[in-house]
């Protein structure tokens, strides 16, 4: 008896939940970090490697992620990344010595990669056109979901069995996910062939080709001036508000950016482009961020900001298979912004403590307003590049 095909939007909330798991290999490290450096007796910049590490392997290797997926296939790329991820995860619930933890930390990060890398593309080829921009957006609250529950889920576990018992429940779910998807999710058609990534001078040039195409770059390159500040704000401006307001700040913030994605974003998908949701986004975060020269630290602007953020969100994922119609381009795109996204979460926190120590606050909205306006203008430009290519005459 042949089986029914499982129904798209299902698959997606299977992608979906399969993604959770790859923002929880960040989540796991960071909700219980104090916990590591108590066990471990490292305090210092080596413990913060154990949080930090996926960033760097993404920044290094985001778009060889997107390349290697069109050479082996989205779906056996995502199965080799919760494979990995599972194997991983048992070996940190043994709490090994701090080198192999760290060790195995780096094989976490390829694994991730090769998760966020295969599995919106996946999400973008599975969904009906009319429900893909809602897709996306959903794919784009999986790492404020992921730390959510992350933060809810592990105090009980480390309750009731330590660290182990969080790294195990991480690498059962990881397990549980690549056999589902490995049940239910069909092979997609094949990618274009990719060229040979032997050879450091290939591997930099495709990173020039894919940079300089207006179409592959231009959500990467405006999702940096995203990355660089969503992080960082959430770092830096709960302590600098009144104590009560502190604790409404570190949950809402990100929380409303959740909820403007899935509402206010997904209702402007259905009439505008997704690129013009994303500049709409980055153009109220502008004007929003211009709001604390008169107020200074204030809780309900960084709320108001997240919200305005939230429409850049979900949009930005939405706008890689807009913008691109192969699998390929979507796979590199999708690498370009793990690869971007990897980089501002890196530089952000440390860049926006910096000019906070040098300026006060005076300098956290300007660098807030640098970001949104360099966004817009990276948009635009490529926007005019799609545009010029389109009319320039062939041969």
């Amino acid at each position: 008896m042949t089986r029914p095909p499982v129904p798209p939007l299902a698959l997606v909330f299977v992608l979906w939940l399969a993604g959770l798991g790859a923002a929880a290999q960040f989540a796991k490290m960071a909700v219980v970090l104090p916990e590591l450096q108590a066990f471990y007796g490292e305090t210092g910049a080596a413990s913060g490697f154990l949080v930090s590490l996926i960033s760097l392997i993404g920044i290094v290797f985001g778009m060889i992620a997107g390349l290697l997926a069109n050479r082996i296939g989205l779906r056996r790329l995502l199965l080799i990344g919760l494979g990995l991820g599972a194997l991983v995860s048992f070996v940190q619930a043994l709490m090994p010595a701090f080198p192999m933890m760290l060790t195995v930390r780096f094989l976490e990060g390829l694994s991730h990669l090769a998760i966020v890398v295969a599995t919106p593309t996946l999400i973008a080829q599975i969904a009906p056109p009319r429900h893909q921009g809602a897709a996306l957006t959903l794919w784009g609250t999986f790492f404020g979901v992921a730390f959510g529950a992350v933060a809810l889920i592990a105090p009980a576990l480390l309750g009731a069995a330590g660290l182990s018992a969080l790294f195990a429940a991480h690498g059962l779910y990881m397990l549980v996910f690549a056999l589902i998807v490995a049940a239910l999710v069909p092979t997609p058609a094949p990618a274009r062939p990719e060229q040979s990534l032997t050879g450091f001078a290939a591997i930099i040039e495709r990173h020039r080709a894919a940079y300089s195409n207006p179409a592959i770059a231009a959500a990467p390159l405006a999702w940096v001036c995203y990355t660089l500040t969503f992080v960082a704000l959430l770092a830096v401006l709960p302590p600098l508000l009144d104590p009560r307001e502190r604790l409404i700040a570190a949950t809402w913030m990100p929380l409303t950016s959740i909820i403007a994605s899935m509402t206010l974003g997904v209702a402007l998908l259905r009439h505008i482009s997704a690129i013009a949701v994303v500049v709409t986004g980055f153009g109220s975060a502008l004007a929003v961020s211009a709001l604390f020269f008169l107020t200074g630290p204030n809780l309900w602007v960084g709320i108001a900001l997240f919200a305005c953020l939230g429409l850049v969100q979900g949009a930005s994922f939405a706008a890689v298979p807009q913008l691109n119609p192969s699998d390929a381009d979507r796979a590199l795109a999708n690498g370009g912004l793990a690869q971007m996204g990897n980089l501002g979460n890196t530089v952000g926190t440390p860049l926006m403590v910096a000019i906070f120590a040098a300026t006060g606050f005076v300098g956290l909205p300007v660098l807030l307003m640098c970001c949104y306006v360099a966004a817009i203008a990276i948009h635009f430009a490529f926007a005019r590049m799609r545009a010029a290519s389109v009319s320039a005459p062939a041969g």
